[in-house]
């Protein structure tokens, strides 16, 4: 019994060691309401934003200040929208409603993913490397609500991480897009 707990222990540290991605880009998640794949590594040499969002919050009105800076960083930023429903069950339309409704509310037109766990043990993996500074290299972040934004620049490194009541469009943000 003694070598199979052991055993047991040795492989869940295996397993647990495989799920620490090595690189931001080695991330690859499903698009919302689509059958589309969103591959980090596609946005090699471009910054990205990636804000967990919610439809039914105070805070959804930034939906048009992503939007903004989609449009006019566009070449060099990509943003990326991350619903959750963690939050007060803020988000807890369909993926069809959930792109319905930023569409139609917000123009929004840069990628949204599936709905996804930002915090607790069943966290996404991006947000586990996010929050995590063994895994981002940069510090240990909580998502305390939605719309908290991460920055990675154009290399894959993680260089900021912004709250809810910070805006899009707000100059934390603008100064290092300029």
């Amino acid at each position: 019994m003694k070598y199979l707990i052991l055993l047991t222990m040795g492989l869940f540290s295996f397993w647990s060691d495989n799920e620490v991605a090595t690189s931001f880009y080695d991330f690859k998640i499903q698009a919302l309401h689509s059958d589309e794949e969103i591959n980090f590594a596609d946005f090699k040499g471009k910054k990205i934003l990636i804000v967990n969002v919610a439809s039914k919050c105070g805070f959804t009105p930034q939906y048009e200040g992503l939007e903004k800076l989609n449009e006019e960083f566009g070449d060099n930023l990509v943003v990326i929208g991350f619903p959750c429903n963690q939050f007060m069950f803020q988000e807890s339309g369909s993926e069809e409603k959930i792109a319905s409704f930023c569409q139609k509310n917000y123009g929004v037109s840069f990628p949204m993913t599936t709905k996804v766990k930002v915090k607790g043990r069943s966290k996404h993996p991006i947000y586990k490397w996010l929050t995590s500074k063994k895994q981002n290299g940069k510090g240990d972040y909580k998502v305390k609500w939605n719309f908290n934004k991460f920055l990675i620049d154009e290399e894959g490194q993680l260089v900021a991480h912004f709250g809810s009541k910070v805006k899009p469009y707000s100059e934390e943000i603008l100064k290092y897009l300029k």
